[in-house]
C-alpha cells in the first residue's frame, strides 16, 4: 500500500464533509463511539487552544484517516486536550497502514504524549509504559437490567442509596433531578465545588488553567449528535446539592466533572445523582457508560466491567525527544512507584489532604 499524503490544518479549517467522515470512520472502527474521539470535540479545544492541529491522511482523492493533536515548544506534542481528554488516538480507515514516525515527522512532532489511549490504538500501542482500567456500565439491556445487576452484586450499595434518598428528601426538601441542564448558575456551582475540592485535596485545580474552564464553558452548550455537553443536576428544594458535567454521544456517555455540597455531604448526593443519571442515560439510549480512568470505591460499586486505557509517549530522535523524556519519565516513573506501593500512595494522598488544607487556611 501506498504511503497516505499528510495535510496539516488547524481543526477549525475542517469542513462540514470532513466531520461527518471523521465520526463515520470512528463508528466504523471503534467497538464504542466515546465523545472525547469526536471530531467536535478536537474542534472545540481547537477554539481555546492555538496549538491544536489535525493531520488529515489522504490516499488519491479519498480521505483515510485524522490525528488530532497538540504541538508544543520542541516540537513536544500531546494528544487533543490532553490533562482533561479521557479518550485519545487517531481516526483511521482499517485498511490504513501508517509508518508512526513518518506521522510523526509530518505533523513536526518529537514526541506524542498520551495518558488515556484507548485499547485497538495499534499504531500507538507498542509505546505505551503503563495500562489502567476505566470502570463502565453496561447499558445495552436497559436501566431495569443493570437495577437487576446491582441487587445482586452490590445489594447493600443500591439499599442504602435508596433510603439516603428519602431521607434527603424528608431533611432538605421535596427532590428534583434534571438529566440536561442548561441553567448557567448551576454549572456556576459545580466548578465552585469541584475548585474547592482539588484545594482541599491538595491537588492543581484544573480550572485554574484560562483554556480548561473556557472549554468546559463552550462544550456546555453543545448538542452535537456525536459530542454533546451534559450538565446533570440535583436539587433538594429548589438548591444544587449534586452536579455532575459529562460529555456523551449517541450511544456512549463519559463522566467527567462530578461534585456536590459539602454541607448535604452526610446525605451522599453524588451516588444519588449518579443513579438518577444511569436511568436517564440509559432512557435516552446510552449503551456505555464511561467513569473514566482512576481508582474510587464508589465506581467499583457501580461498574459492571473495565475498559482499559494506556498512558505513555511516541518519541522520535533528536534534542526534542530527549528533552521531552528528560522532561517526562523521571515524573512518570515517580508516579507508578507511588501507584504500585500502598504505603507510599497512602503517605502521598495524606501529604497532599495536608497541603490542601494550609492552603485553604
Amino acid at each position: 500500500m501506498s504511503t497516505p499524503r499528510i495535510d496539516i490544518m488547524h481543526p477549525g479549517e475542517l469542513t462540514s464533509a470532513d466531520i461527518d467522515l471523521w465520526n463515520e470512520l470512528r463508528t466504523a472502527t471503534a467497538t464504542a463511539a466515546n465523545p472525547f474521539m469526536s471530531a467536535q470535540f478536537s474542534q472545540a479545544v481547537g477554539r481555546v487552544r492555538c496549538d491544536t492541529r489535525v493531520a488529515v491522511l489522504r490516499r488519491g482523492r479519498s480521505t483515510v484517516g485524522y490525528f488530532p493533536y497538540q504541538r508544543g515548544r520542541w516540537g513536544s506534542g500531546g494528544a487533543v486536550g490532553l490533562g482533561v481528554s479521557d479518550c485519545q488516538g487517531a481516526v483511521l480507515h482499517p485498511d490504513l497502514s501508517v509508518d508512526p514516525h513518518h506521522l510523526m515527522r509530518a505533523c513536526s512532532l518529537s514526541a506524542w504524549e498520551f495518558n488515556h489511549l484507548e485499547s485497538g490504538q495499534d499504531l500507538f500501542l507498542p509505546y505505551s509504559t503503563g495500562q489502567f482500567a476505566s470502570p463502565v456500565i453496561d447499558l445495552r439491556g436497559g436501566f431495569e437490567a443493570y437495577e437487576n445487576h446491582l441487587r445482586s452484586h452490590s445489594h447493600g450499595f443500591l439499599k442504602a442509596a435508596r433510603s439516603q434518598e428519602r431521607r434527603m428528601a424528608r431533611n432538605l426538601g421535596p427532590l428534583r433531578f434534571v438529566y440536561d441542564e442548561r441553567e448557567p448558575a448551576a454549572l456556576r456551582a459545580l466548578v465552585t465545588w469541584k475548585s474547592a475540592h482539588y484545594r482541599r485535596t491538595g491537588r492543581r485545580d484544573p480550572f485554574a488553567q484560562p483554556w480548561i474552564a473556557q472549554l468546559v464553558d463552550l462544550l456546555s452548550s453543545t448538542a452535537a449528535p456525536d459530542c454533546s455537553g451534559i450538565l446533570s443536576v440535583l436539587y433538594a428544594a429548589d438548591r444544587p446539592v449534586a452536579a455532575h458535567f459529562g460529555l456523551r454521544s449517541r450511544t456512549v456517555f463519559s463522566c467527567w466533572f462530578p461534585s456536590y455540597d459539602r454541607s448535604a455531604a452526610t446525605y451522599s448526593p453524588g451516588r444519588i445523582l449518579y443513579l438518577r443519571m444511569i436511568e436517564a442515560a440509559a432512557a435516552s439510549g446510552i449503551h456505555l457508560f464511561d467513569f473514566g480512568r482512576g481508582e474510587a470505591a464508589y465506581k467499583n460499586s457501580f461498574k459492571t466491567g473495565d475498559l482499559i486505557v494506556h498512558e505513555g509517549a511516541l518519541r522520535t530522535t533528536g534534542p526534542g525527544a530527549a528533552l521531552h523524556w528528560l522532561r517526562r519519565e523521571p515524573m512518570r516513573a515517580a508516579h507508578r512507584l507511588v501507584r504500585d506501593h500502598p504505603t507510599l500512595k497512602t503517605a502521598a494522598v495524606r501529604t497532599l489532604r495536608a497541603v490542601g488544607t494550609i492552603r485553604d487556611g
